[in-house]
């Protein structure tokens, strides 16, 4: 086991620690959704292709690593009932090193953003202001649970795709980009709901009145299920409208498996809901995926 009482007198963070206190595990869905954006822009990704990157290592890395730094720093006390061998509570990262850390990175962000334009740059101090609104006093969103999940949804898909659609096509995006990414960050806020399943102890502790917390699991799951499949109903519905019926039945064909993955996790909803976040969450963003290309042709002739 981690001796408790030496790394508490640690005066440098742990190497090891400053990659767990980012969680590259989260880094995925901004950085998905920015992809989306460069797909569903009408400019061929591959004619830009610093950008692209640079784009993603901005949205996941550099923005939502930063994010995650802040949340710890400002849930470090959350932290020491629900997890307290995470980074900051655990004193692998000691003193005020997670705030630095959180600073440093929100300045990076800044940097890097204005290498992306200006619709890159407005957009990379609008992710920064999110995150430090989501877990800093004395607005903490995160206390809602309604604004808070809603916030990191807009940030961590309709945000990023806006800006890759913007970035690829200097400009702002057509309205179709920005109706679908619109409707996918509102339905992640159901995916941001069920991730607060495990913090529910903590929480419900420190007066963070999360929708598990609130409503109670079962009835938390049924309305993050409710959010999540209803913004999928009105793209498929959409898609069709648009005269894109095989990726609106794509996109179908995703909800449905969704549909079931809730069904299973319904059975029980604070048991299962790390496992649909598993399963159903890369179900949700192949359908993104499937509407960034239904959208790239008609974004293109807008």
């Amino acid at each position: 086991m981690t001796d408790i009482s030496n790394l508490q007198t640690r005066r440098l963070p742990e190497p090891a620690a400053m990659v767990t206190l980012i969680k590259p595990i989260t880094w995925f869905p901004p950085m998905w959704a920015y992809l989306c954006g460069t797909v569903s822009s009408g400019v061929s990704p591959l004619s830009k292709p610093g950008l692209v990157l640079l784009g993603i290592v901005l949205a996941g890395p550099v923005v939502c690593g930063m994010s995650q730094a802040a949340n710890d720093w400002c849930d470090r006390h959350v932290d020491a009932i629900n997890e307290p061998y995470r980074p900051i509570p655990s004193g692998r990262i000691p003193g005020r090193w997670g705030l630095w850390i959180a600073l440093a990175m929100s300045l990076l962000s800044l940097v890097i953003g204005w290498q992306l334009g200006p619709w890159g740059f407005v957009a990379t101090i609008l992710g920064v202001a999110a995150a430090w609104a989501y877990s800093a006093e004395p607005v903490r969103l995160k206390k809602s649970g309604w604004w808070g999940p809603g916030l990191v949804g807009l940030s961590y898909e309709s945000l990023p795709w806006f800006t890759g659609a913007a970035v690829l096509s200097a400009g702002a995006p057509s309205v179709y980009v920005v109706i679908i990414a619109l409707l996918y960050g509102i339905g992640a806020h159901g995916i941001m709901t069920l991730n607060d399943f495990k913090a529910l102890e903590g929480d419900r502790k420190m007066g963070v009145n999360s929708l598990p917390v609130t409503l109670g699991p079962e009835k938390a799951a049924w309305v993050a299920s409710i959010v999540m499949a209803v913004p999928q109903v009105v793209v498929i519905a959409l898609l069709f409208l648009w005269d894109r019926p095989f990726h609106a039945l794509g996109v179908t064909a995703v909800l449905l498996v969704q549909f079931w993955a809730m069904s299973v996790m319904m059975k029980d909803p604070k048991g299962k809901a790390p496992w649909y976040n598993g399963v159903g969450v890369v179900l949700y963003v192949s359908g993104m995926m499937i509407s960034a290309f239904a959208i790239r042709m008609l974004g293109a002739g807008a």
